[in-house]
Formats: C-alpha cells, structure tokens, sequence
C-alpha cells in the first residue's frame, strides 16, 4: 500500500482512515498558510476529490517559480504560492492538462 500524498509541495500524509477524503473534504491539512512569495486564488470547475486535488496540484507545480500549491476539491479553491506573479495561461494550460478547467482567479 502506498501512502497518499497531500496537493501542497510541503508533503504531508494526512489521509483520514478508510477514506481517501478527511471529514472536510480535501486530503490535506489547510490549516498552516504557504509562507512568502506571491499568492494567488484560482477557481477550478470539475474537482470532487482528494484525487482530483493531487491531479491539479500536481501540474500547477511543475510551473516554473511555483513553491506551493493547494488544492480543496469542495471549493473548488487552488491556493498557488509562486516567487512572482504567474501568467494566468500557464496555470490555465496546467489545469487543462490535469483535466479540469480554470474559471479564473477567485
């Protein structure tokens, strides 16, 4: 069995028991803030899942300067911590390739 993964750069495994979702929703602590650089709120449609989280967390990250991502399927809300500002058709082209759509900035 291999240990699920939260969508935030600063991995952490808080997967609830039995579940592939916590009681909140999402597979992942929101509780401690991304510190320093840039933060920007995007709105994504179609996310349901702990999976879905990592999928799009997963792409977003591999964007040049980004440091920390989290994303929580129940709001649709992706969290990006980035060293500057990112060019919206970069993430939207990362949400795209995870297989969901970006409805733009939250």
């Amino acid at each position: 069995m291999t240990a699920e993964t939260n969508t935030t750069i600063e991995i952490e495994d808080t997967k609830a028991a039995g579940s592939c979702c916590s009681p909140t929703g999402s597979c992942h602590d929101t509780s401690a803030a991304p510190q320093g650089g840039v933060t920007t709120v995007y709105q994504v449609t179609g996310m349901t899942c702990g999976h879905c989280e990592g999928a799009v967390g997963s792409e977003i990250s591999e964007i040049a300067g980004v440091t920390s991502v989290t994303a929580v399927a129940a709001t649709g809300l992706v969290t990006v911590v980035s060293e500057a500002p990112l060019d919206d058709d970069a993430v939207r082209a990362a949400v795209d390739e995870a297989g969901y759509e970006l409805a733009g900035r939250a």
